[in-house]
């Protein structure tokens, strides 16, 4: 039970740091903590590279890419969860609209995490 326990502790302060880490725009510490085979699937606007990215070379361009598609973007954490490698968050992000005003998402991902390093994350969004 202790390791199950230390496992969850781990996911959990690995998701905590990831996730609040995206307003930070550090985008090596993000890929730092995602494996080399990392997966990222996500929906989000038409605007944005929908689909499936995979390795790290992919998952960075999504990263680097985010202040043009959510110009000035905040992403905010609302609740996050884990059990051993599996981790849930739910998230709101807000940005400014090139006519003025402001972009409103709430999502939220599902991480599976191997060997101390996200291999996978999954991202929902509604409006």
């Amino acid at each position: 039970m202790a390791v199950a326990a230390s496992r969850t502790e781990a996911t959990l302060a690995l998701i905590t740091r990831f996730e609040n880490g995206f307003n930070a725009r550090d985008v090596d510490a993000l890929m730092a903590d995602m494996t080399e085979d990392t997966v990222f699937e996500h929906v989000a606007p038409a605007a944005s590279s929908l689909g499936r990215h995979e390795g790290q070379a992919a998952v960075r361009a999504v990263w680097e890419s985010l202040d043009e598609h959510f110009p000035g973007f905040d992403l905010q954490v609302v609740d996050i969860f884990a059990a051993e490698d599996r981790a849930a968050c739910q998230w709101t992000i807000r940005w400014q609209l090139p006519e003025g005003g402001e972009g409103f998402l709430r999502g939220v991902d599902v991480f599976r995490v191997r060997d101390g390093k996200i291999a996978e994350k999954l991202t929902y969004v509604t409006a």
